[in-house]
């Protein structure tokens, strides 16, 4: 899906949210087009050779990153006020999930201290960068599964070398089919968060 028509929705339902806090949380999944985005602080010098790829500065903390084909991106939007949790917490929360389903995967994940993200031994595989607009965020986790980490190389991800960077198919040695790896990150989502996940396409259609 294409990043400016994702963060749109997102912004919808942010909104939406704000409005009547009844209304569900959701976590979107996506792919995106090649694109680069950097955190509302970011640093434009991290970002070497854009080439034609599009580059957008929006509201999630962090700096400069890469999305692209073959990298799972899931965009949790949730009222933090209600599940009465802070900020860091919900990013702890989020390399958590991530931490779980990768085990789940056969990787052993970890955090690093000082460090957003997660990572598997020295190489980063998950970036993590959040929003919070009257307590409820958007934004959220770049996964890389199949990701085509030589675009990377364009910037310096989070302000760090290129090559800190890894996937799950680097890790295994082989593409990786997309739809398990999304499976393992709702049971994870679902046991962190201690939620239920239900499928609503119309309604996220209609938002």
């Amino acid at each position: 899906m294409d990043y400016i028509h994702t963060w749109e929705l997102q912004k919808k339902l942010v909104a939406k949210k704000a409005k009547d806090r009844l209304t569900p949380d959701y976590l979107l999944f996506v792919e995106h087009p090649h694109v680069f985005t950097t955190g509302r602080k970011g640093n434009l010098e991290n970002l070497l050779s854009r080439g034609k790829i599009p580059v957008y500065q929006v509201e999630r903390g962090g700096d400069v990153t890469y999305h692209g084909p073959g990298q799972l991106v899931y965009y949790p939007i949730m009222d933090i006020m209600r599940r009465e949790i802070t900020v860091r917490d919900f990013v702890r929360a989020l390399e958590e999930v991530t931490i779980v389903a990768l085990g789940k995967l056969g990787i052993q994940a970890k955090r690093i201290d000082g460090y957003t993200g997660v990572w598997v031994g020295e190489k980063k595989i998950a970036s993590i960068g959040v929003a919070v607009d009257h307590w409820v965020t958007f934004h959220g986790v770049a996964l890389n599964v199949n990701t085509q980490l030589d675009y990377f190389f364009r910037i310096k991800p989070c302000g760090l070398r290129p090559d800190v960077m890894t996937s799950i198919e680097v890790i295994k040695g082989a593409k990786q089919e997309m739809q398990p790896v999304k499976k393992e990150v709702s049971a994870a989502f679902e046991s962190v968060f201690r939620t239920k996940l239900i499928m609503k396409h119309t309604e996220i259609a209609e938002a």
